[in-house]
């Protein structure tokens, strides 16, 4: 099963996420590089409307993780089910 990581802040993650995602918002993702890498890949990422977790792809493929865009988290919460 595939790692779902939400780039959202904690505030906005507290008010709704996707069952069993991790929440670490895109500012922190340096200091977590080395977590993520021992997660399950490939890992999902979203945020609000899929431009935080844009950035976030582009970064983690820069350090050889295996990640897609997912987009808004209420869009991949509608898949997941």
């Amino acid at each position: 099963m595939s790692t779902i990581i939400d780039v959202r802040t904690p505030q906005e993650y507290m008010g709704g996420h996707v069952a069993g995602s991790i929440n670490i918002p895109l500012n922190e993702l340096p200091v977590y590089i080395d977590k993520i890498k021992s997660m399950a890949q490939p890992i999902i990422l979203c945020c609000a409307s899929g431009m935080r977790s844009g950035q976030a792809k582009m970064f983690l493929n820069q350090h050889g993780i295996e990640c897609v865009n997912g987009g808004s988290w209420l869009d991949v919460n509608a898949k997941m089910k």
